[in-house]
C-alpha cells in the first residue's frame, strides 16, 4: 500500500528486469525501467506512469484485545465491516474489520454507516497478546482472495492501481519484438493514493518529452446504472480523457492510433484535474505532454474491484502500437498542431 511498496515492487521488477535494458528504484521508492528505443542519441524518452500502491488501514491505537484503525488512502466505509484483513504487526495476522453496535456509535451516525475511525479489527486475541504482537502505525492489508466471477470478469483488491501495471507489462512484453525510436520508460509508481508523490518526483528526475499515465477510471455497472454519463463499459476497452489538463494533440493521436490498429476505446471528458498521476507529471519542469489512460473498473476503493482483463490487454497493445509510431520529429508536429 501506500509508502510501503517493496513487497510488490519487488514482483514487478522481476518480471520487468527481462523486459528491459535498465532497471533501478529512485529514491522514493518507485521502480523504473528503461527499455533503449533504436533511434540515434540523444533519444528522446517517453514515460508510461502506473502507481504500484493501493489503499489499507494503519493501526491508529489498542481498545483492548481490538484495534482501531486509520485509512490510508480513500476507502469505502460502506464495505468495511466484516472484510478478511492481514494486520502486519510483528508477524502477519488474519483478523476481520467488525463495527460497534451501533447504540455505541456517535448519535450522529446511528442507523447510518460506520466511519473508519469507529471501526474495529478483531484479531481472536487477547488484550495483552494484542499489544505485545501489534504496535501503533502497522499496517493493515486487505485479505481477500482474487475471484474469477462470470463474464470473464476479475474481482481482487488492488486492481486500483495493479491492473494499469499490468497493461504496461503487457506493452513492454509487445515492444520486445517490435523496433521503436524513443526511449520508453516504465514507472511503477509509489504514494499516488496519498498524494501521487512518486509520479512528481520520477517524472522531475526522468525529464521525458512525453507521457501516458495509467489508472483505472469508473466503471458501468448494477450499482451504477443511474450514473451512464459517468461512467464507462467494461470490456469495451480503455478510456482515453480529454480535457483543460490533458494534451488536446495527444488525445487525438492516441485515438486516430486506436482506430487504426482496431483497438476498442471509450473517450472521457475530464473538466478538472484527474486526481492522477497525470496531473503531477504533466507540470514536471517546464511541463510534460501527457495523455491518460483509463481501465473501466467497478467497486473502486473497495476489497473486491472488479476489471475486464481485455481491457487490460488492450490497454498495453494500444500504447505498443502508439509508441512504435513515434519519429524523432514527434514533438514538432505536435507543435504544430496545436497551434
Amino acid at each position: 500500500m501506500s509508502g510501503h511498496e517493496h513487497p510488490v515492487r519487488d514482483v514487478i521488477a522481476g518480471v520487468w528486469r527481462g523486459l528491459s535494458d535498465e532497471i533501478r528504484v529512485d529514491p522514493l521508492g518507485s521502480l523504473i525501467a528503461l527499455r533503449n528505443g533504436r533511434g540515434r542519441k540523444p533519444r528522446l524518452k517517453i514515460m508510461l506512469a502506473a502507481h504500484m500502491d493501493n489503499i489499507g488501514l494503519m493501526v491508529a491505537g489498542h481498545a483492548g484485545e481490538f484495534l482501531r484503525v486509520s485509512a490510508i488512502g480513500g476507502i469505502d466505509a460502506r464495505v468495511m465491516p466484516g472484510q478478511p484483513v492481514t494486520v502486519h504487526g510483528r508477524r502477519d495476522l488474519p483478523g476481520l474489520v467488525v463495527a460497534p453496535p451501533d447504540f455505541l456509535l456517535p448519535s450522529a451516525q446511528r442507523g447510518g454507516v460506520a466511519l473508519v475511525p469507529e471501526l474495529l479489527i478483531d484479531l481472536g486475541l487477547g488484550a495483552a497478546e494484542v499489544a505485545a504482537q501489534v504496535r501503533v502505525g502497522d499496517v493493515v492489508s486487505f485479505a481477500q482472495l482474487p475471484l474469477a466471477i462470470n463474464g470473464g470478469l476479475l474481482a481482487s483488491p488492488a486492481l486500483d492501481n495493479r491492473a494499469s501495471v499490468a497493461a504496461v507489462t503487457v506493452c513492454l512484453e509487445a515492444l520486445a519484438d517490435r523496433s521503436h525510436v524513443w526511449d520508453v520508460l516504465a514507472v511503477a509508481t509509489t504514494q499516488e493514493e496519498v498524494g501521487l508523490y512518486g509520479a512528481q518526483t520520477a517524472a522531475y528526475a526522468l525529464a521525458p518529452q512525453l507521457a501516458i499515465a495509467i489508472d483505472v477510471t469508473f466503471g458501468t455497472g448494477p450499482a451504477a446504472r443511474d450514473f451512464a454519463d459517468r461512467t464507462y463499459e467494461l470490456g469495451k476497452g480503455p478510456t482515453i480523457a480529454f480535457g483543460p489538463n490533458l494534451h488536446p494533440v495527444l488525445y487525438k493521436h492516441l485515438s486516430d492510433c486506436a482506430e487504426r490498429c482496431g483497438h476498442p476505446f471509450q473517450p472521457e471528458p475530464v473538466a478538472a484535474h484527474s486526481g492522477t498521476d497525470a496531473r503531477a507529471i504533466q507540470i514536471a519542469r517546464e511541463g510534460v505532454p501527457c495523455a491518460l489512460l483509463g481501465i473501466p473498473l467497478r467497486n473502486m476503493h473497495t476489497p473486491v474491484e472488479v476489471v475486464h482483463p481485455q481491457d487490460v490487454y488492450t490497454t498495453g497493445r494500444l500504447m505498443a502500437d502508439f509508441i512504435a509510431g513515434l519519429t524523432p520529429d514527434y514533438l514538432g508536429r505536435l507543435a504544430r498542431e496545436l497551434d
